[in-house]
């Protein structure tokens, strides 16, 4: 699944290992995702830092508050590419 093929409500993971749920339909570079990482925040997300996405969180109550059957067929489009070559030049 491409990247602007997420949806609202999706869950994705982000390649520091942070997850989130995506808050918009938008496409292109960003995307604005509720993270839930080392603090709770909402904001801007690079689409090449997504890795993984799962439709909905799964309720497993012995391991954490959430688990999520996690689908690794992320593809970027090429503009994303680019934006991620840009920015680790920059040292992003």
């Amino acid at each position: 699944m491409k990247t602007n093929d997420i949806k609202k409500g999706m869950w994705v993971l982000l390649r520091n290992g942070w997850h989130g749920e995506v808050w918009d339909n938008g496409r292109g570079n960003t995307r604005v995702v509720d993270v839930y990482g080392f603090e709770h925040e909402a904001g801007s997300v690079y689409a090449h830092d997504i890795v993984a996405y799962a439709v909905k969180p799964v309720n497993r109550p012995v391991e954490s508050r959430y688990s999520f059957d996690w689908k690794t067929d992320v593809e970027h489009t090429p503009a994303q590419l680019k934006c991620k070559e840009m920015a680790s030049a920059l040292g992003m």
